[in-house]
C-alpha cells in the first residue's frame, strides 16, 4: 500500500487566526482550503457539499466552517455537515506542522 506524501503548503503564520487560506498541492494541482480555528489549523475540501460554493470566504469558529451561500456548517476535523441544507461531508485531508511550515497529504 502506497501511503500519500505529505507536500509542503504554505508558513503556518499564513494561516489567519478564524480565516482561510486557499493553496494548490500535487501534480496535478489539487485546491485545498487551510482553516484555522483556535490553535488548530485544518485541511478541507474548498466547496460546499450542498450548493458548490465557495467555502473560502465562510466564517471560521469553535472548530468549523459555515458556507457562505446557504449558511450550512462543517466539522474542520471530520468534514461532516453540522447543519442543513447540507447532507454530505466535505473531504478532509491529513495536515502536520513540522518546523513552522504546514505540510498536507492530498
Amino acid at each position: 500500500m502506497t501511503q500519500t506524501p505529505f507536500l509542503p503548503a504554505c508558513a503556518e503564520e499564513d494561516v489567519p487566526d478564524g480565516g482561510t487560506l486557499l493553496v494548490r498541492l500535487g501534480d496535478p494541482a489539487r485546491p485545498v482550503l487551510l482553516c484555522r480555528s483556535g490553535d488548530a489549523v485544518h485541511a478541507i475540501e474548498p466547496w460546499c457539499s450542498h450548493a458548490f460554493q465557495e467555502l473560502a470566504c465562510g466564517m471560521v469558529r469553535d472548530g468549523w466552517i459555515a458556507c457562505p451561500a446557504h449558511g450550512a456548517r462543517f466539522d474542520l476535523a471530520s468534514g461532516e455537515p453540522l447543519n442543513p441544507p447540507a447532507t454530505k461531508p466535505v473531504a478532509t485531508f491529513p495536515l502536520r506542522i513540522r518546523d513552522g511550515t504546514v505540510e498536507v497529504a492530498v
